[in-house]
């Protein structure tokens, strides 16, 4: 649809105005509500707005006098922008981008726009396709987690744990620590300490079933407990705001065996040992660090 953006009246008695800024060119894709002209009266200056979505075509020069009522611009509201990849279909198929119906931002023209027209008109659409064996040892993996999803009911609890007090023991004691055993002094041993302990406490997330039977191990095996990324947050600490290194701990398990009070109690066990390593994994003496790293 042609939409005509006029010269509107600027008040009582006025007759003439000048184009004083085009804010567009000619051409441009405007939006509905988006201001593309300035216009100049005796008494005012007007702003001139988008009526509608589409490609504007300016009527009059920037500069030139005209009268209230006549036609500034006007704007095709069929006219749809295409996105990259909807543009490549478009031009291989040779179909108008005004036959296509955009349900993207502003009306723009998707990939997918352009494949459901492809479908709904019955056009064959071909995409390049390239076929690579599996490696074997992505079809073993394949074939054990296909495997593990069918015989087990999986389950994850997530938790978050305040790294500080690592990071205050593993910043006094890492240049001894690397003296003595010549490698550096890492998170894994605290939350080896620390799953110790909670396994201690929850035994059954050291079980697996067997047919009706259980049976408990000295490894994990019905569970697995993912560490992620540390990063600094904003956390509440004694009613005040402030930054911590934190990390998310998630535990994934086989719940026919471990029940929602294991899992979560395991992760407390592990964060209260992560986040007050000195009463729960020094036995509350901090001269029992040196002990424990063996310096």
């Amino acid at each position: 649809m042609i939409i005509q953006i006029k010269v509107p009246s600027p008040g009582e008695s006025i007759t003439e105005v000048e184009v004083t800024s085009w804010l567009v060119k000619n051409g441009d894709y405007v939006h509905k509500g988006q201001i593309i002209a300035e216009i100049d009266s005796d008494k005012a200056t007007l702003e001139i707005f988008a009526e509608e979505n589409g490609r504007i075509t300016l009527m009059v020069k920037k500069g030139e006098r005209v009268r209230v009522g006549d036609i500034l611009c006007i704007i095709d509201s069929s006219f749809r922008i295409p996105s990259p990849a909807s543009k490549k279909i478009l031009k291989e198929k040779n179909i108008s981008v005004k036959s296509v119906q955009g349900t993207g931002k502003h009306g723009r023209i998707t990939k997918t726009d352009c494949i459901f027209h492809l479908e709904k008109n019955k056009i064959p659409f071909f995409r390049c396709k390239k076929t690579t064996p599996l490696s074997s040892l992505r079809r073993k993996l394949s074939e054990r987690l296909v495997y593990a999803k069918n015989q087990t009911a999986s389950l994850t609890t997530f938790n978050e744990v305040n790294m500080l007090e690592i990071f205050l023991i593993r910043k006094k004691y890492k240049d001894l620590f690397k003296k003595k055993h010549g490698v550096n002094l890492g998170f894994m041993s605290f939350f080896t300490m620390s799953c110790v302990r909670a396994l201690q406490l929850y035994p059954d997330v050291n079980a697996m079933i067997n047919g009706e039977e259980k049976i408990n191990f000295e490894y994990y095996d019905s569970a697995i407990l993912g560490m992620h990324k540390i990063m600094e947050r904003p956390v509440v600490v004694n009613g005040s705001i402030e930054i911590r290194p934190m990390m998310y701990l998630a535990l994934s398990y086989d719940h026919r065996i471990i029940d929602g009070k294991e899992s979560v109690g395991f992760l407390v066990s592990v964060k209260e040992s992560i986040e007050n390593p000195i009463k729960f994994l020094m036995g509350g003496n901090e001269e029992n660090v040196s002990k424990k790293l063996e310096l």
